[in-house]
């Protein structure tokens, strides 16, 4: 199917955004009290909603909208945070955005492509680590083909390692045509994720001034020609820091409705990166909209507040004081134990840093973060069942919005939970785990459902793997 961007207009209307959050400049707590209230009963909020929480600036109407995201995310999505790990395939790459390591330009930056032996180096690194779930990432680079995206994620679902396995393959790259996403959707990945980097179309035309990546309109329909290639499990993004913050999420809930308005079911997950460091990119240093630690708090529970039903993704980009603080404010998955640079997982190569996009926030291991996700009393999931069992798009929001999420989703995260802690965690995580699992057990209210989850988590101790509702 030819999708030809002749003659499309973006959908984000500059104008209306630019309005909304001028005429919404000074809202007052009774308006606030009712916009939170409306996201509580699970409803997505309009424009002109979202635009008066982003203007907040009264310290307790702000915990107002962190207190009102954190109600939201205990309704709709228990205490469970899913965990992925992202896999840099190649860093090769033909467009010249100027915020990124990746840059055609940048010398600085080590050129790699992990061969097909490298590949399953890596991927049985993360196997033997206890990830289930991986975001693999490709530079924009003719060899970086539709075809051989397929090819790639085949060969992570064919490489097991002890009891280990990857079970979805969500996929970061760049936009496809339509006949593209159709061939990498026959490989069974999860989500297609394209982050637009910034909605503000002369900022992008800046920021992105050559390469495939400088048309504003292909890169912002891509997600439309996913869809129209039969991939409903979506991931929309943008780079907080290029443009002012506000505008961007004002941008990424136009994204929503427009993709709402088209196909009826919009992202599945919403990214929300802030600028950091990159090798041999100064502009990385002092990016034009530095977004604080504040607004980005502000700018998380506004998402969340904003869109009850998406998964939002929080990134080891940042450090691990402000992961552990904005987890509870809607965030519903985060990536641990991350390596960025090509090959970095089974290479330990000093100059692995050189082929990075970025420099990490938090480096810890992914027993670390499970374990102090469990001593917060987070339970750490590594689900795929609904992306196996067809529960994606349409199908997920059928059951989603009536609480199958935080009703199905709970039991099969403590399934996959204990297969981590039998088989990878140490003995602190181990004891720290088991204790938490006993825990939510007693709080599952339907002693059937109850009943057969331990029963469940015997067969696991007794060896049994891959066990879900």
């Amino acid at each position: 199917m030819k999708f030809n961007i002749e003659g499309l207009k973006s959908f984000i209307p500059d104008g209306d955004i630019n309005k909304h959050l001028e005429e919404q400049s000074s809202p007052d707590s009774i308006r606030i009290r009712d916009i939170i209230n409306k996201s509580l009963d699970k409803q997505r909020l309009n424009p002109d909603e979202t635009a008066a929480l982003l203007n907040v600036q009264d310290p307790e109407l702000r915990q107002m909208i962190f207190d009102g995201a954190k109600t939201l995310k205990e309704r709709i999505y228990g205490n469970r945070i899913v965990l992925f790990a992202p896999l840099y395939v190649g860093n090769e790459c033909i467009n010249d955005c100027v915020y990124c390591g990746f840059r055609q330009s940048n010398k600085e930056c080590l050129r790699s492509t992990l061969s097909k032996e490298q590949l399953v180096s890596e991927v049985k690194s993360l196997e033997d680590k206890g990830h289930k779930r991986l975001i693999m990432v490709y530079g924009e680079h003719p060899k970086y083909s539709p075809e051989y995206i397929a090819e790639t994620v085949e060969t992570v679902y064919n490489t097991k390692s002890g009891k280990g396995e990857i079970r979805r393959v969500n996929i970061n790259a760049a936009p496809l045509d339509v006949e593209g996403f159709r061939i990498v959707k026959q490989v069974g990945i999860g989500t297609y994720q394209i982050f637009q980097e910034t909605y503000h179309q002369q900022t992008y035309e800046k920021m992105m001034p050559s390469g495939p990546k400088s048309s504003f309109l292909w890169r912002l329909y891509g997600l439309d020609r996913a869809m129209q290639g039969g991939i409903d499990d979506l991931g929309i993004g943008a780079l907080m820091g290029l443009y002012d913050y506000k505008f961007e999420v004002m941008g990424l809930l136009y994204h929503t409705l427009h993709l709402e308005e088209m196909f009826g079911v919009g992202p599945h997950t919403i990214s929300f990166p802030r600028i950091e460091p990159a090798v041999g990119t100064e502009f990385t240093q002092h990016p034009p909209f530095r977004v604080t630690d504040e607004q980005f708090k502000h700018l998380v529970a506004t998402i969340r507040l904003s869109v009850p039903y998406t998964g939002m993704i929080l990134t080891a980009r940042e450090p691990i004081e402000i992961r552990n603080e904005v987890l509870s404010y809607g965030v519903s998955q985060i990536d641990a134990g991350s390596s960025i640079g090509v090959g970095a997982y089974s290479d330990t190569d000093s100059e692995t840093y050189k082929k990075a996009q970025f420099v990490l926030g938090d480096t810890r291991t992914l027993d670390e973060v499970i374990y102090e996700l469990a001593q917060h009393g987070y339970i750490p999931s590594f689900c795929t069942s609904c992306y196996r069992a067809g529960r994606t798009g349409e199908h997920f929001m059928e059951f989603a919005i009536p609480g199958f999420v935080k009703r199905f989703c709970t039991p099969n995260a403590l399934l996959t939970f204990a297969e981590y802690l039998y088989d990878y965690s140490s003995q602190k995580t181990l004891q720290a785990g088991l204790a938490l699992i006993e825990k939510e057990l007693q709080q599952i209210p339907d002693e059937t459902m109850q009943q057969t989850v331990r029963d469940k988590l015997v067969q696991l101790k007794e060896g049994k793997r891959d066990l879900y509702f």
